[in-house]
């Protein structure tokens, strides 16, 4: 069976995009990247070049590519408004368990702890602890000696090993929980949803400047549990047919939550392990979010509850 050009970048996107994203944090300057990147390959190809292994040509690509705007997007983060996260990526409720491993390194939590790597030590570990390239293969696609990606990789492990965040082993039991806290959040049993935190939970919110948010993480069950209440009654009360959607967001439990029109507001990601929620995290920035579906107009919705108030 021949296969196609076309077949062969379709076959590559996907570890392209997993390479970028990871690197970025950011949806839309993935894609860009891969877009370049398999349009380097095509444009190989057309000259009749002989690539010995288009999965390690995209994947040189894409990480020099990530490293270059890596470089540029933190002097842009420095300027953001409130707690800075990753752009999300949504999933069904379908299968909780498929491809658990990888999951765990798509979570916002491991993407925020990966920003405070040197864009060098991110693609080393990155390429060789989550996508199982040789040191051999990684130093040839960052561009550097064996030795240099084997410390590049080992340095950034033991920072990574400080504060990775835990999850419970068992996705079932994970998504067990989160059914719970999200449907006291929507009864409005507050009681509830606090004897579902871990005493030292942590909540962080992004709305980069362009909707309400947090500005701060908040810690602490008996804190978190009362912001949490007056986001719900702010939501569900004074809004109005604002509807909970139960999703998962990269990899972990999560829902979004859209309004009357079925717009998005924003999305939550949960944080489990030990029986217990130990960290939140909401993105409302509706620039990181447009990628979704249509994004609901906050300033609308703020009017609105300036008039009911």
């Amino acid at each position: 069976m021949t296969v196609t050009t076309e077949d062969l970048l379709d076959d590559l996107r996907p570890r392209a995009f997993g390479i970028a994203y990871r690197m970025l944090g950011s949806v839309t300057e993935a894609e860009d990247i891969v877009q370049e990147a398999l349009l380097r390959v095509h444009a190989a190809i057309e000259r009749g070049e002989e690539i010995a292994s288009p999965r390690a040509y995209v994947a040189t690509v894409a990480t020099r590519l990530a490293i270059d705007e890596l470089r540029s997007a933190r002097a842009r983060r420095e300027n953001y408004v409130g707690e800075w996260l990753p752009e999300p990526i949504a999933e069904p409720e379908e299968d909780p368990a498929a491809q658990a491993e990888q999951a765990d390194s798509l979570s916002l939590a491991f993407l925020v702890l990966l920003e405070s790597l040197t864009p060098e030590q991110r693609a080393a570990f990155l390429l060789h602890d989550v996508f199982d390239y040789g040191y051999g293969e990684v130093a040839e696609i960052v561009g550097t000696s064996e030795q240099n990606a084997r410390q590049l990789a080992s340095r950034a492990r033991r920072h990574v090993q400080e504060g990775r965040p835990r999850f419970d082993p068992s996705a079932e039991e994970r998504e067990k929980l989160a059914e719970s806290f999200f449907a006291a959040a929507e009864r409005g049993d507050f009681d509830e949803l606090e004897a579902l935190l871990a005493e030292d939970v942590e909540l962080h919110g992004d709305g980069g400047g362009l909707a309400p948010a947090i500005k701060k993480p908040v810690f602490g069950a008996a804190r978190v549990g009362r912001m949490l209440g007056n986001w719900m009654r702010l939501g569900f009360e004074r809004l109005g047919g604002v509807e909970l959607r139960r999703i998962r967001i990269n990899g972990q439990p999560g829902a979004e939550y859209v309004d009357s029109d079925g717009n998005l507001i924003g999305v939550m990601s949960l944080d489990i392990a030990d029986g217990k929620v130990q960290a939140i995290r909401s993105i409302v920035n509706p620039e990181k979010l447009g990628h979704l579906g249509t994004v609901a107009d906050v300033h609308e919705l703020l009017r609105r509850i300036r008039e009911s108030s």
